[in-house]
Order: C-alpha cells, then structure tokens, then sequence
C-alpha cells in the first residue's frame, strides 16, 4: 500500500518541480509574482533563470533516483532538497511577499516533501 503512495507522491512532486522551472525559463514575470515576489521588469532575468535551472534540474534528478535508485536514496534526495522550499519561504518573507503565499505554498510544499521522503524511507 505503501509504494504506490510513496511513488505516486514522488513523481506528482518531481513533475510539478519541473513544471514549474520550465514556466521560469518561459515565462519567468508571471512565474515570479505566482512565487510571491514579482520581479522588476528590468533587471531580474537572470536570477529568474537560475532559478527556473535549478526547480527544472531537482525534477529531473528526482526522476532519475526514481527510475534507477532505491526508494531510500529517492527519500534521502527528497530530504534534502526539502531546503528549497523551506529557503523559498523565508525569501517570500523576507522580501514583501504575503504569509499565505509563504506558508501556503512554500512551507506546505515543503511538510509534503517531508512526508513523501518519510514514505519513501518506509517503502
């Protein structure tokens, strides 16, 4: 019964980290201000493809682990990279973004991350 969830919750998780890199590479203002910190119209560019580089490479690694690694290693990978939205969040904070986007988003991503890696760990 485990395995489904923990796998299932794991892809859903990486598909959606991917999806939303490749919307920061597409269209990286609307991707921003769905982040909760608009970016300047002139300036941020960069940094919103760093940052598309780096949710579209977490999803493609995440994919990779499940595909050729254990269960465990996927958990410890999703562990780990629990620090992005846990990061996300506090930059949301930081810079004027609301607490709903904050917690909602961010932080909800990251308890869900948490609980996949736990269900991952038990498979």
């Amino acid at each position: 019964m485990l395995t489904p969830l923990a796998y299932g919750l794991a892809i859903l998780l990486n598909a959606m980290i991917i999806f939303i890199g490749v919307r920061f590479l597409v269209v990286p203002h609307p991707a921003a201000a769905a982040y909760g910190v608009p970016a300047k119209e002139n300036g941020d560019a960069a940094y919103l493809s760093i940052k598309g580089v780096r949710d579209l490479s977490y999803g493609i690694l995440g994919f990779a682990l499940l595909a050729f690694a254990s269960a465990q290693t996927a958990g410890w990978f999703m562990l780990v990279v629990t620090i992005a939205p846990l990061g996300d969040t506090l930059i949301v904070l930081r810079n004027g973004g609301t607490r709903a986007v904050a917690f909602g988003i961010h932080f909800a991503t990251a308890v869900v991350m948490l609980i996949n890696a736990a269900l991952l760990f038990a498979v």
